[in-house]
């Protein structure tokens, strides 16, 4: 019973630490850009590779965020760790707005700019009827409940997409290689200051 309590604990502990940083988000956010700058590899790489992440945060394809992050930072030769790190962007306070940005601007987006062209779902009894197409293994109701939310999210998530990598790499390609150019200086001048000290030993 002891034992049963205890990792209990420690899985509530770990559910409210994903959900709430225990440094607060503006200490995880310090340390979270600090991390990026200390990592190996040019400051494109780095940022290209953070600015996937948190560019597919803003895709509805939930669940498979890290992996095609991956594969973009891959092929835009972007850090495939800093592109993990980066999607935490999409988190459970972020998504719900993500969503209905998505939603909302697809509908938009595929109406031509009127809203009255596709009415809005009925979310409740859509997720009703997608919990029952999965319980019966109803594939066929499964694609007719799931796309006409998913596809207006998905016309949205591609210009969206490419602001939100715009938006993240610039300040942060800036911030890293400011950062790698002062360490540096350091550590030039770290090397000068030992190589002075040797010339000065072998003098004496």
């Amino acid at each position: 019973m002891v034992f049963s309590q205890r990792q209990k604990d420690n899985f509530l502990s770990r559910l409210k630490s994903w959900v709430w940083p225990r440094s607060g988000w503006k200490r995880s956010s310090r340390y979270l850009v600090h991390r990026l700058t200390r990592m190996p590899g040019s400051s494109y790489s780095i940022a290209a590779g953070f600015a996937c992440g948190a560019a597919i945060s803003f895709t509805p394809f939930v669940g498979f965020h890290i992996v095609i992050s991956a594969i973009l930072a891959w092929l835009m030769r972007g850090n495939i760790l800093a592109s993990a790190i980066g999607t935490v962007v999409g988190n459970p306070w972020t998504f719900p707005f993500i969503w209905v940005w998505l939603h909302e601007s697809g509908l938009w987006l595929l109406s031509n700019g009127k809203g009255d062209v596709i009415k809005h779902p009925d979310f409740h009894a859509t997720f009703n009827q997608l919990g029952e197409a999965v319980l019966r293994y109803d594939f066929e109701t499964l694609v007719e409940v799931v796309t006409p939310v998913v596809w207006p999210m998905f016309i949205s998530s591609i210009p969206t997409a490419i602001i939100i990598w715009l938006v993240f790499y610039f300040p942060l390609a800036k911030a890293i290689q400011g950062y790698q150019h002062a360490r540096n200086r350091r550590l030039q001048q770290t090397t000068e200051m030992k190589n002075t000290s040797k010339t000065t030993d072998t003098t004496k």
